[in-house]
């Protein structure tokens, strides 16, 4: 339901207010900073539509009033106006980001970078190789149910899995499998390489070619093996959130902090923004994780040569100061991409060969 324009105006007031000092925000309160001829009851009225609109809530029995996750849903995507970083800033940023060479370092400098600024948490998702090319598969013979696998990738990276199988393959058997998987896929991206296996298995039949079988069945295993793992997200300044008011309840902290320690549920998020275009902004139950509940996360993919390559973002609570934060894990996303893209691409895929 469209907001009139008194409804935007008191909204956005309080909003900011609550963001400010993290007090519920009265009428008369209200009723002052909007430099309007507003009496304190018309605001009582207006703030009790945006109540029944779900957009701002009661937190007790006082007349004071906060923001919901849909009242700051409607603030981001139609009232708020961010603030630019100086130019002061973004060189600042751009001088770290650009004075080391060690891909690795450059990446965790990003995440320092974001919880420095923001006071919040700063995380990463470490560039993956899913639009890296295949270029070749070997499969050796261990023992009757274990198999070397070799992935070598266009970009020169060399991975090693040892794989226990179900069923006990030949040598000849596996030597025919490599043939055929590397004349088929060679050339494509492990990503397609990925989506391709996954048909194939759903579509395994008594017709399907024993040589194709056999290769599908153990390079499946190989790329399952190589998806994202909670080593490749890097967190950075979590002991801000300490001092957070919304988190100073001792159950609420342990289970998010339970969730840095893990990282499989941010890793999951992380993923989701990858593919977006610009600012994701998942605001508390958005996310999908109850862990998340009372936290807002701000994230943008990195981008090397047009590509995605990875995701970095901000983790804090939903009262967190959008305008400021929003143009920080913008700006550090472009930087951060543009100063991976002056290193070579072996040693940016290099981290995360195992």
């Amino acid at each position: 339901m469209p907001l009139n324009e008194r409804a935007e105006l008191l909204l956005k007031l309080l909003i900011h207010r609550y963001i400010s000092d993290g007090h519920p925000v009265g009428s008369r309160t209200l009723a002052r900073e909007t430099g309007l001829d507003i009496s304190p009851a018309t605001v009582r009225n207006v703030m009790a539509d945006l109540e029944d609109m779900g957009l701002i809530e009661s937190p007790h029995t006082s007349s004071g009033r906060v923001p919901t996750a849909q009242g700051y849903r409607v603030f981001i995507d139609t009232l708020l106006k961010v603030r630019p970083l100086t130019n002061d800033a973004i060189a600042e940023i751009e001088d770290r980001l650009y004075s080391d060479q060690d891909p690795q370092r450059i990446l965790s400098t990003a995440t320092d970078i974001l919880s420095r600024i923001t006071k919040f948490a700063g995380v990463i998702l470490l560039p993956r190789h899913q639009h890296t090319g295949f270029k070749q598969l070997e499969f050796l013979r261990l023992s009757a149910r274990r198999v070397l696998v070799i992935l070598v990738t266009s970009d020169g990276g060399v991975q090693n899995r040892v794989l226990a199988t179900d069923r006990e393959y030949t040598e000849s058997e596996l030597i025919e499998a490599s043939n055929y998987f590397n004349s088929t896929y060679h050339g494509q991206s492990l990503e397609q390489v990925r989506h391709i296996l996954l048909n194939d298995m759903q579509h395994d039949s008594d017709e399907m070619n024993r040589v194709m079988k056999t290769a599908v069945q153990v390079a499946q295993k190989m790329f399952d093996a190589d998806r994202v793992e909670e080593s490749d997200v890097l967190l950075s300044g979590e002991e801000n959130l300490l001092t957070v008011p919304e988190f100073s309840q001792l159950g609420k902290l342990r289970e998010l902090f339970d969730t840095f320690k893990t990282k499989q549920d941010l890793l999951e998020l992380l993923a989701k923004s990858m593919a977006a275009t610009g600012i994701s902004i998942f605001i508390g139950d958005e996310s999908g994780y109850h862990a998340l509940n009372e936290c807002s996360v701000v994230a943008a993919p990195y981008e090397v040569d047009g590509r995605s390559i990875g995701t970095l973002g901000v983790i804090g609570p939903t009262r967190m100061d959008y305008a400021d934060v929003i143009p920080i894990v913008d700006v550090t996303a472009r930087l951060l991409g543009s100063a991976l893209g002056t290193l070579d691409s072996d040693d940016i895929a290099g981290e995360s060969v195992s």
